[in-house]
């Protein structure tokens, strides 16, 4: 009878592993294909605050390098290196919109987000801005696609200044980036 090392994930491993794994910006994780490895005790609140054993985790470069290794496949968001893939849990989006810049592209607007993980993200048929509504308080969720099945919820101060540049087009108020124009609620509900 032979007996298997059998490594349990943990925050440390996964940051070693994304360390020696990662170059500049996000990394290649659409890439790599390692065996899952169970859940980690970690966790993405709404507020954009990454959690690790029930603990906000303080310093900012260690989730920002954890950002960096996020996937989601499906519904379900991982931590992946080339050696070992974890579940985590995320109670909304990933990441915080937390503001933008206005932006003028061959005549065109466009809006250039920046998450709390200082990663920036431009809306545009790529990356499309989408809002859900409560359906029971009518409170909306507006987000943006940051990356590969990655979205950032628009905090509200951001959302105000959304607002505030948006037009109405086809019965929908709404606002463009990009050369396309992104619906957020209809123009006879405004």
């Amino acid at each position: 009878m032979s007996t298997q090392n059998v490594v349990t994930p943990s925050a440390e491993g996964i940051a070693a592993a994304a360390r020696q794994a990662k170059s500049k910006g996000p990394a290649p994780v659409h890439l790599w294909n390692p065996p899952f490895c169970g859940d980690l005790d970690m966790r993405i609140a709404r507020d954009g605050t990454w959690y690790y054993l029930g603990t906000p985790i303080g310093r900012f470069e260690l989730v920002k390098l954890f950002s960096s290794v996020l996937r989601k496949d499906d519904d379900n968001f991982f931590l992946v290196t080339p050696a070992e893939k974890v579940g985590i849990t995320v109670d909304d989006a990933p990441f915080v919109a937390t503001d933008f810049d206005v932006q003028q592209v061959n005549g065109e607007q466009t809006l250039v987000f920046q998450t709390h993980v200082g990663d920036t993200t431009t809306a545009g048929p790529d990356a499309p801005i989408r809002v859900s509504m409560d359906p029971d308080t009518g409170e909306p969720a507006p987000y943006v696609l940051v990356r590969a099945n990655l979205e950032a919820l628009i905090d509200r101060k951001t959302f105000y200044r959304l607002v505030d540049l948006g037009e109405h087009k086809d019965g929908w108020f709404g606002v463009r980036s990009g050369g396309a124009f992104f619906p957020i609620i209809e123009s006879s509900k405004v």
